[in-house]
């Protein structure tokens, strides 16, 4: 598996929130709190804006700097409604030197715009913190149980060394790419951008100078259009071996032409397509085996029951049925007794469906 140089962010908890299973994927069952602890209290990394919202290592923290200067207030934002923005973000600014750690919860609520049917609600108060963080003003020390961020200033979480190292704008796009490059082993310029959301236009030169520094060569893929790059410190496995089932925000299948390219894999979140128009099912998640994305898995989390719902499976071509079955049985086996759910159920009536239930009952 790939290695993670960034971990996206995403708390949809149909099954878990997403970058919980990137991390079990390649590890298998481990202490989620302790994952959390070490995540937000090693000094070690920091939430940031890279790959969309994300947890990066504290080393990123100066090369993201030009992304934070940057950054701009969403359109959407009601602050920008606000008959004196400047004075409010201030007012949130000051509450938090103040009182430390705080939460959206613990300002003193503002009018906003009314909540629409279907909108995703965010309080100005929140709007306000999560500004601040896009600038780099706040920084996140931790998450509550129920996901939500708890800002403070970043002179009390990241050390001195990261808060006031200067790296050009140009070196540190070349930087995130050299990582980007040895995260993902072999890509394309856009491949490669894309791993920390970077204008591939802006990582064309860097790339340039990679290869003319020997950290990357330019190589040719068979089947593929583009140029590709091999970073120098990949290294081709004699042999890649298990099984695991993917976050749809895993770095295996994010960028979704990459995945198409190295897995002859279609892949779309279907969330947010209308039930009657959905091909593959609600939360499904792609199904490696080996060196293969074999089978499509629509799981959900039902805790009340403690069961692990298994609400489609759908085969890949010419991937061998009998093997996917074992693997997948085994896989949802580990993954029910890593969430403490005491049994697995399969809803779909596909043939892939029969086949999984019979060995699920005789594991």
């Amino acid at each position: 598996m790939l290695a993670v140089r960034v971990l996206q962010l995403d708390f949809v908890n149909v099954l878990l929130p997403a970058h919980f299973l990137v991390i079990w994927s390649r590890l298998g069952p481990y202490d989620r709190r302790r994952f959390e602890r070490f995540v937000y209290g090693s000094g070690e990394f920091t939430e940031q804006w890279a790959h969309e919202a994300s947890v990066v290592s504290v080393d990123d923290w100066p090369l993201l700097r030009p992304r934070r200067s940057a950054f701009q207030p969403w359109k959407s934002s009601p602050i920008n409604t606000l008959p004196d923005a400047d004075h409010y973000l201030e007012t949130v600014m000051a509450h938090v030197r103040r009182e430390g750690a705080s939460t959206a919860n613990d300002l003193p609520p503002v009018d906003g715009p009314k909540r629409k049917a279907g909108d995703w609600h965010r309080s100005v108060p929140r709007w306000a913190l999560e500004q601040h963080f896009g600038r780099g003003k706040l920084a996140v020390t931790h998450r509550l149980p129920n996901f939500q961020r708890v800002y403070d200033l970043p002179e009390r979480l990241i050390d001195k060394a990261y808060r006031t190292r200067h790296v050009s704008e140009q070196d540190a796009t070349r930087e995130l790419l050299r990582q980007s490059a040895r995260a993902l082993g072999l890509g394309t310029l856009q491949d490669l951008a894309d791993y920390y959301r970077m204008s591939p236009r802006d990582a064309a030169p860097c790339i340039r100078d990679l290869v003319d520094e020997g950290e990357l060569s330019e190589v040719h893929v068979e089947g593929w259009r583009v140029p590709a790059y091999l970073a120098s410190s990949a290294r081709i496995p004699r042999l890649i071996a298990g099984a695991s089932l993917l976050s749809p925000f895993d770095p295996v299948v994010w960028f979704r032409p990459r995945t198409e390219r190295l897995f002859d894999f279609k892949y779309r979140i279907e969330i947010y397509v209308p039930k009657a128009k959905r091909k593959w099912g609600y939360y499904v998640l792609p199904f490696r085996l080996g060196d293969q994305l074999v089978a499509r898995v629509d799981l959900k989390s039902d805790r009340q029951n403690r069961v692990l719902l298994v609400q489609s499976a759908h085969p890949e071509t010419d991937a061998s049925e009998e093997a996917t079955v074992q693997a997948l049985a085994q896989e949802l086996h580990a993954l029910a007794d890593w969430l403490n759910l005491e049994a697995i159920k399969v809803m779909g009536r596909n043939r892939l469906c029969r086949s999984l239930t019979e060995a699920l009952t005789a594991y």
